[in-house]
């Protein structure tokens, strides 16, 4: 749908976050209901992305949308060239839980490329503004090497 550059809101530190067209969650209260629409967008290949990603040497990377599990291949490809070519972190936002995407085999591949999960849909009742990279009370940042690798869920905090 759009990449937004220097972001800070998307994670810690100034991140390039990629946002993607296609959601079928439709959480009440969605910050970017404009993203459910997969035709929102404009079709972009992983170059294109990766040209945007590379020129800033000091940006991470954020997958964002819509929900970018539900075009998991498309993403997959992405990090896997995020990963062959840089050493940025990704983070990704998902209206899935870590939980389901575990029992999900595309999601799980481009899961296991991920560094930090947000996790959840947005629960309006749960709306809070004060919470660090996340809108309602129920959404985790998770450290998905460390969750993967221990079997449940490891929550991210900040270095």
């Amino acid at each position: 749908m759009d990449i937004l550059e220097d972001t800070t809101v998307d994670g810690p530190g100034f991140r390039t976050s990629i946002y993607c067209a296609g959601c079928t969650h439709h959480c009440p209260g969605c910050h970017n209901p404009q993203s459910w629409a997969k035709d929102c967008g404009k079709k972009q290949s992983v170059e294109e992305i990766m040209q945007v990603i590379e020129a800033d040497p000091f940006a991470n990377v954020t997958f964002s949308g819509g929900d970018p599990m539900q075009q998991a291949e498309g993403f997959t490809a992405l990090a896997q060239a995020i990963r062959k070519r840089t050493t940025k972190n990704i983070w990704c936002y998902t209206g899935y839980t870590f939980e389901k995407l575990l029992n999900m085999p595309a999601q799980r591949k481009l899961l296991e490329l991920l560094d930090v999960l947000v996790d959840g849909p947005f629960v309006e009742a749960q709306r809070d503004t004060t919470l660090l990279f996340r809108g309602s009370k129920n959404q985790r940042l998770i450290d998905v090497p460390r969750s993967l690798a221990a079997g449940k869920v490891v929550g991210w905090t900040r270095a």
